[in-house]
């Protein structure tokens, strides 16, 4: 029974702190109850044994997204006028969108798939064994192909990253250190031998 209240209790601020994100005209105000709605996802995944997805959210995305997402905030100056001014116009199609989610949720709760019937068998103690130890034979057993070709196309996104932010923008004129540090005298200066002129008269 207590259980029962720590879930409705962490439920409560997941749901309000995901609807402060959305609603706060800060965005560092917005990143920061992002966090928040972070921790209380990662606290309802500890009470349903599934700790290493709890430690990985907060590693992850508190540790090192959203650290990003407040540095770039912070550091940038966003003009939020323009970012708010379709907000109404889209408006009708988030509600309707919000609506049609709610309802294939509820249909899914409805056709009882959630039932205990159904997960006697994720429900079984592994005996000395924990969550993340299964969740590695799994995943270098079973998924051994998926986990590489994913591994593979990061590795190619960091590589374009990476050649897309030291590419040169033509259209700016800069200066190369290197050349000016290797320029010699002669290549600078020139010096032009030739007779003075005699004014006349």
């Amino acid at each position: 029974m207590i259980s029962l209240y720590i879930f409705y209790f962490f439920a409560a601020i997941l749901v309000l702190a995901a609807s402060m994100v959305i609603t706060v005209r800060n965005p560092v105000h917005a990143a920061l109850f992002l966090v928040l709605a972070f921790f209380s996802s990662a606290a309802i995944w500890l009470m349903l044994e599934a700790e290493f997805l709890a430690i990985v959210l907060i590693l992850v995305y508190v540790g090192a997204v959203m650290v990003l997402f407040l540095f770039v905030v912070m550091m940038l100056d966003i003009n939020l006028a323009p970012l708010r001014e379709g907000f109404a116009r889209f408006l009708p199609a988030g509600i309707i969108i919000a609506l049609l989610m709610v309802v294939s949720m509820g249909l899914v709760l409805k056709n009882g798939y959630f039932d205990a019937i159904h997960l006697d068998v994720i429900n079984q103690p592994v005996p000395e064994s924990s969550n993340t130890l299964e969740l590695g034979k799994v995943l270098f057993t079973e998924f051994i192909y998926p986990f590489e070709i994913a591994g593979a196309i990061l590795l190619v996104a960091i590589v374009a990253a990476i050649s897309l932010t030291l590419r040169k923008d033509r259209s700016k004129k800069t200066q190369n250190p290197d050349d000016q540090v290797r320029v010699k005298r002669k290549d600078r200066l020139r010096i032009v031998k030739m007779e003075s002129e005699k004014k006349n008269g």
